[in-house]
């Protein structure tokens, strides 16, 4: 009773619980099948959401609330992202003191590969998001890594994810049985509650899209990280995928993981790949 007058102080509706009470099945099922799970996420937000295109889902809140939406229009205009893209294209090109740049670092110079990120990685055994690839970059031609959760790492990214506007996301998970633990354990951190709260991300983002908390919509889980980084007015400036992971954390009154934490990194795989043939729209703006 008391999780239920909790949720119901926060704006949720004793429907959109029992809906995510029938979704859970699906995340505990025994069998690990990325296919069949990336095909009933959709379904799910298609069916709740009918008038929304898939490609919609990727421009979050904006996309949910014909208010919002017109001041998306409005935004980019003049987005307020674009300052971020400018630097970061600065900062991609400008050579390391050895004289290598970014673009040695990574396929096709680094242009366009957004939605190929995270990807995992058979030698290490583990998933590698963008920002972890960004700072290894920089440490293997001798810098110091940028902070996950600062300005720095959130030009770069929005610069990168700016190349690949509009290309599907496009995440492969192989035919290793540690690449389909690591979703596993993403899709299970997901759906996990934790917190004084004990709230779970998919309370906020499969339960109740569209929904209210205080003045904010809640986004669809769908498409989520498509449109990564992203400018919050909120924050006053650019965010990270680490920075919200960490921020979501704190708002439940939970312990925030360190950034690129190995769940922090599954979670993104997993959202990423359910995501899958969705456009990337980042960088992108929020309320």
């Amino acid at each position: 009773m008391m999780k239920l007058r909790s949720l119901i102080r926060f704006g949720f509706s004793a429907l959109a619980l029992a809906a995510l009470v029938v979704a859970l099945p699906a995340a505990a099922a025994d069998k690990i099948d990325p296919v069949a799970d990336a095909k009933a996420f959709k379904k799910f937000f298609s069916d709740k959401f009918t008038k929304l295109k898939p490609e919609d889902f990727v421009n979050g809140p904006y996309s949910m609330d014909e208010g919002l939406h017109r001041q998306w229009i409005d935004k980019e205009q003049f987005p307020p992202y674009e300052f971020a893209v400018e630097a970061g294209k600065e900062m991609f090109t400008k050579p390391f003191k050895n004289g290598k740049t970014y673009e040695d670092c990574f396929a096709n110079k680094g242009i366009g590969v957004r939605q190929n990120y995270p990807y995992f990685d058979e030698k290490e055994g583990k998933v590698i998001p963008l920002e972890l690839a960004l700072n290894r970059c920089r440490e293997a031609n001798g810098e110091a890594p940028y902070s996950y959760v600062k300005d720095e790492m959130a030009a770069l990214t929005a610069y990168m994810a700016f190349t690949s506007r509009g290309k599907p996301m496009d995440i492969k998970i192989p035919n290793d049985p540690r690449a389909l633990a690591a979703y596993e354990n993403g899709k299970e951190y997901f759906y996990t509650r934790r917190g004084q709260l004990n709230f779970s991300c998919a309370t906020c983002h499969v339960q109740s899209p569209g929904e209210r908390v205080r003045a904010e919509i809640l986004a669809p889980a769908l498409g989520i990280v498509n449109a990564m980084p992203i400018y919050r007015s909120e924050w006053s400036g650019m965010g990270t995928t680490s920075r919200r992971f960490t921020t979501c954390n704190s708002q439940i009154r939970g312990v925030p993981l360190s950034p690129q934490d190995d769940e922090y990194r599954n979670v993104e795989y997993y959202l990423s790949y359910v995501s899958n043939g969705l456009p990337i729209s980042g960088p992108g703006a929020r309320p």
